[in-house]
């Protein structure tokens, strides 16, 4: 289950203690699953650190509905055990807020428990508005969402204020909640990745890689160099695409309306490029079990003068934008996550290196092609909008160089094949469990697959989005009504994947 070992087995009394007394300055909680098995759930917290992959265990037996909270000794376990407590109905003793967070019911409603081998009854939604709890003098509610103005998300935040501060603010994402884990079961493997790449559809070759690194592991298949250096082409490109969508929502609230318009069409040029890699904007029907479908639809050459041209015009825009004073007064300052939230609650992807933790999977952790390529992580120290966007626009031209690096190494191996045999999965033989993981443009995706006999009986997918959207209200420490837009743009998330 781990990369270099099993998984620490302990009893449920003992579990929260085992988990706090491993995080420190060398660990960090990577995530916290509850897996179904026959007739009970086992809780699995996944600490990350030194290169490696720690997994600490605990198995409730049938019948047990609570267990001590993870939460109360490890703040970053908040909203994971949230969200256990909505889908297996298992309370976690201790916790400060179990507030719904993807499965609020209709009150009187019996919550599901996979595992427990009854059947649920038709579940009802609870569509009631949150309750304001901040109360005083010149206090007000804004209910945010769900629907919102422009192309977003749904999702609702509720926020308390007396005009300008934030002294609270509630995040209820459950409108994009599909149930997505419970649907990859009693598929085949290959079918598998189709959901995969759809959990996310912004992060769609960061999600098919990591199920696809999970089922590789069990398999034992390695995908041979030419799809590996493909992934990374893909993987790249969708994230220079995340990137430009996080700086054109920038300039929109900003109302730079050159920029964005300019940004815009950079980014669809991007994702028609993307098109014609592949047939697919996002990149669906690329990454495979054992590598990729197939070699890029267009050749090398053209390839690189369509990214040449691109990260040429990016490049000019950027740098005028970067050195518009009433656009860098916006950032500057706006949405700061100090350190010491992250000290104990931790963060991923540009949002954790804007505030100086490096991590980056790419190299702490490094998985297909880019274990044989070079390149460096961008990171500030600052911890506010701006050094997210800084630490952006540096990984832009990151991947630029990691593209032509691929493409260099693709060009060497013409004529090879883009995929391994998998034979166990072809013979329906393919049984075991393991974790997979890439680094998508929001941080780490980290997926746990388990397999009996070439069937999916179990996968837990775990996005940087809902990771880090759980931190999105520590962002406002001193900020007012007319920074919301730009924190929100800054944390650049996906609320699909944090709903799940």
């Amino acid at each position: 289950m781990t990369m270099d070992g099993a998984a620490v087995e302990v009893r449920p009394e003992l579990f929260a203690t085992e988990v706090a007394g491993i995080l420190g300055s060398t660990h960090r909680l990577a995530a916290l699953f509850a897996m179904p098995q026959a007739r009970c759930v086992r809780l699995v917290a996944v600490l990350a650190g030194q290169g490696r992959l720690m997994v600490i265990a605990a198995t409730l037996a049938e019948g047990t509905t609570s267990y001590p909270s993870v939460t109360a000794l490890v703040p970053g376990a908040d909203w994971y055990e949230r969200e256990i407590h909505d889908l297996y109905g298992i309370e976690a003793i201790g916790h400060p807020d179990l507030d719904p967070l993807v499965l609020p019911l209709s009150p009187g409603s019996i919550r599901p428990r996979p595992g427990s081998g009854d059947q649920v009854d038709r579940l009802v939604p609870d569509s009631a508005p949150l309750p304001a709890l901040v109360s005083g003098e010149g206090m007000f509610t804004i209910s945010y969402g769900p629907v919102r103005s422009g192309v977003f998300e749904a999702i609702e935040y509720v926020i308390e204020t007396p005009g300008e501060d934030f002294p609270r603010i509630q995040t209820r994402p459950h409108y994009k909640h599909r149930g997505v884990e419970f649907g990859f079961v009693g598929r085949s493997v290959e079918d598998g990745v189709l959901l995969a790449e759809r959990v996310e559809g912004v992060a769609t070759i960061a999600h098919a890689t990591a199920y696809c690194e999970a089922i590789e592991r069990i398999s034992g298949a390695e995908p041979p160099p030419a799809g590996q250096f493909v992934r990374v082409l893909h993987a790249e490109l969708e994230r220079i695409a995340n990137h430009l969508d996080s700086t054109i929502r920038h300039t929109e609230a900003a109302g730079q309306a050159v920029a964005f318009a300019r940004l815009t069409l950079h980014k669809e040029r991007l994702m028609r490029l993307r098109a014609k890699l592949c047939g697919n904007r996002f990149g669906r029907c690329v990454v495979v079990p054992g590598g990729v479908c197939g070699a890029p639809l267009i050749e090398g050459v053209e390839i690189l003068a369509s990214v040449d041209h691109l990260e040429r015009d990016i490049r000019a825009d950027l740098k005028l934008l970067m050195a518009t004073p009433s656009f860098l007064d916006r950032l500057r300052d706006t949405g700061i996550l100090p350190p010491s939230i992250l000290a104990v609650r931790g963060a991923l992807g540009p949002l954790a290196r804007g505030s100086g933790i490096e991590e980056d999977v790419r190299r702490s952790r490094p998985y297909g092609g880019y274990r044989n390529l070079g390149f460096s992580s961008a990171s500030g120290v600052e911890g506010d909008a701006l050094a997210r966007q800084l630490v952006r626009n540096d990984e832009i031209w990151g991947s630029f160089h990691l593209i032509r690096q691929a493409l260099d190494e693709l060009d060497h191996l013409a004529g090879v094949a883009w995929s391994a045999p998998m034979r166990t999965v072809a013979t329906g033989t393919l049984s075991g469990e393991a974790f997979g993981w890439a680094e998508a443009p929001q941080g780490e995706v980290l997926y746990l697959v388990r397999v009996e006999d070439g069937v999916l009986t179990r996968v837990k997918q775990r996005s940087a989005s809902f990771h880090n959207l759980a931190l999105f209200t520590a962002a406002f420490p001193k900020d007012i009504t007319t920074d919301f837009a730009f924190i929100e743009a800054s944390f650049g998330l996906s609320i699909a994947g944090a709903a799940g």
